[in-house]
């Protein structure tokens, strides 16, 4: 944890481009806030005040006799609040209603940085090991390193059964310029000892990775859409470019949404001339609006490719969608969570907050990705990932089950389909040879991550002397170092299994090899990237080594060029 930290052949319909086919049903994605509309005038006029206020009425009447009369001494700001969250059950999915507690982290999710110490943090065998001192922060300024225990944070014990990661970072976590006495047993030490380490502002990145693949390609992965997501993906493109990037992979795989003007920003870096990003419409028409491009951004021409899957959702998926439209970049991987809804934060007298969607949002050649939903069926629409699963959607290509209805062109006038997602052009399945219940258990008590902690540790000196170049050639965990990550494994009550443990092997030398390099050069990365461990993990990542592949289809694109069947 880190401390915020082949289509049918039946006849189609003709194809149409208006934006009236595209308003289908509400529904958002993640509570993080993906697609969220910041900078607007909200509740600007008194619409409705008397049909509202004869509910109003009834509701303060209500409350009232509870108050005064009910049988039992009750909670009445606890009734509100759970009234409020069924209230909201009637309306899409994704409006929400978050108390105080709740809108302050999930807030922060999205903010630049936070208040604190500055680790990375686990919790193992009931106790909190420091993973990481984040590189220039105000822990690693105190000599924390790697491996060491936190025992206490001022007078509480942060040992035993009931240490959970909400304990942790209330305990950690304080205002800037205030100090906190941490008692910490090192490894090799025999005795505790208390460091004073002094709260400071710790910045938190969206840019998990950027470097060159090779001489010509670069390669950057993107989070989250937070405040900070634009100026650090302008900074890696930059430097990239320097680099001698002339063609790009962009990662959006697992990357929730976040902010629209931050994904529209980005997608201008790539887009020429001033051609439409997005555009939202709602019944109030104050919410909506349409984005152009309108810089002359750093990477408009040269091959891109984007990775997407069922975890890339709202902003990720404007983003995805604008390119897909205007044919600048080949779409790879699987089919894009669809969520097409558009939130606008409210935050109440109480520090609570609503965020209320306000307006659909729709990719320039018209289409809304928004997946259907219905009202009083949540349980469906929460678990539509696993449905895709069932019926093979992650595996075969000819699962994906576009609406014929809902048919739009590119540019170029190749065919995109609305109502759930962003289709790839290049479909690529799901890798699961690797994954097993063996594995599950070793990833649910640690041992993967502690025994590279262990590792890197133990030959901190030998690690220190390598680049990562000659450590990426020459480091590599075999037999030996497998059969104590096994024993370890045992010794925390995980039976072995040897057919799946040989089915796990190689992607379990893979994650420790990764943890191992993000543990000896993370330190000295001051832009919070890691790109060692990405760099790692490549060999093991399917999409990844097949996407490299494509860079002549997504050249094609460019050209505007007809690319053959993209369901491969």
């Amino acid at each position: 944890m880190a401390e915020d930290t082949n289509f049918g052949r039946r006849q189609d319909p003709p194809i149409q481009n208006d934006k009236a086919t595209v308003r289908l049903p509400m529904l958002l994605g993640v509570t993080l806030a993906g697609g969220m509309l910041i900078g607007a005038t909200f509740f600007g006029g008194a619409k409705s005040v008397n049909t509202i206020g004869r509910g109003y009425t009834k509701y303060k009447e209500i409350l009232q006799l509870i108050e005064n009369n009910y049988v039992d001494t009750v909670n009445t700001d606890d009734l509100v609040d759970y009234s409020i969250t069924k209230m909201l059950e009637k309306l899409d999915p994704h409006t929400a209603y978050m108390n105080p507690d709740e809108a302050v982290a999930a807030r922060s999710q999205l903010e630049g940085g936070f208040d604190g110490i500055g680790v990375e943090f686990n919790i193992y065998k009931d106790t909190v090991y420091v993973v990481a001192p984040l590189a220039g922060g105000p822990s690693e300024t105190a000599g924390i390193r790697s491996g060491d225990k936190i025992l206490k944070v001022n007078e509480t014990s942060l040992t035993g059964g009931k240490v959970d990661n909400g304990s942790v970072f209330q305990a950690l976590r304080g205002k800037k310029g205030t100090e906190v006495r941490l008692t910490i047993l090192s490894k090799g030490e025999k005795a505790p000892k208390v460091v004073t380490v002094t709260r400071d502002r710790i910045p938190t990145y969206s840019v998990d990775a950027s470097y060159m693949i090779d001489a010509k390609t670069g390669y950057i992965k993107v989070n989250r859409f937070s405040e900070t997501t634009y100026e650090e993906f302008r900074t890696a493109l930059g430097q990239l470019k320097q680099q001698g990037m002339t063609q790009l992979m962009l990662d959006l795989r697992n990357n929730p949404g976040g902010y629209m003007d931050r994904a529209t920003s980005l997608a201008d870096e790539l887009i020429d001339g001033n051609k439409l990003l997005v555009y939202t419409n709602g019944k109030d028409t104050r919410y909506d609006r349409q984005t152009f491009a309108k810089i002359a951004g750093q990477f408009e021409h040269g091959p891109v490719v984007v990775l997407i899957d069922e975890g890339s959702a709202s902003a990720s998926e404007i983003v995805a969608g604008a390119l897909q439209d205007h044919d600048r970049a080949l779409i790879v991987g699987r089919r894009s969570f669809g969520k097409g809804l558009v939130q606008m934060p409210v935050q109440l007298s109480d520090g609570s907050e609503l965020r209320l969607t306000i307006s659909r949002y729709y990719t320039p050649s018209g289409r809304s990705i928004q997946k259907p939903y219905v009202l009083g069926h949540e349980s469906e629409y929460e678990h539509e990932l696993e449905a895709r699963s069932k019926r093979g959607e992650y595996f075969i290509a000819d699962s994906i089950k576009n609406d014929p209805k809902l048919k739009f062109k590119t540019d170029n006038g190749r065919v995109v389909y609305g109502g759930g997602g962003i289709t790839p052009d290049y479909f690529i399945p799901r890798d699961t040879t690797w994954q097993t219940a063996y594995l599950g258990q070793l990833y649910g008590k640690n041992i993967i991550r502690e025994y590279a902690l262990e590792y890197a540790a133990d030959n901190r000196k030998m690690l220190e002397k390598l680049p990562f170049a000659e450590f990426n050639k020459t480091v590599n965990f075999g037999d030996e170092q497998m059969a104590q990550l096994v024993k370890d494994a045992t010794a925390q009550g995980i039976k072995f299994n040897e057919k799946e443990f040989a089915r796990s092997k190689k992607y379990i030398q893979a994650q420790v090899k990764a943890y191992v390099a993000r543990y000896t050069y993370q330190r000295n990365n001051r832009s919070g990237q890691n790109n060692e461990f990405y760099r790692v993990m490549s060999e093991a990542d399917e999409t990844y080594r097949k996407a490299i592949t494509l860079f002549d289809r997504a050249r094609q694109l460019e050209r505007g060029e007809t690319l053959s069947s993209a369901k491969k």
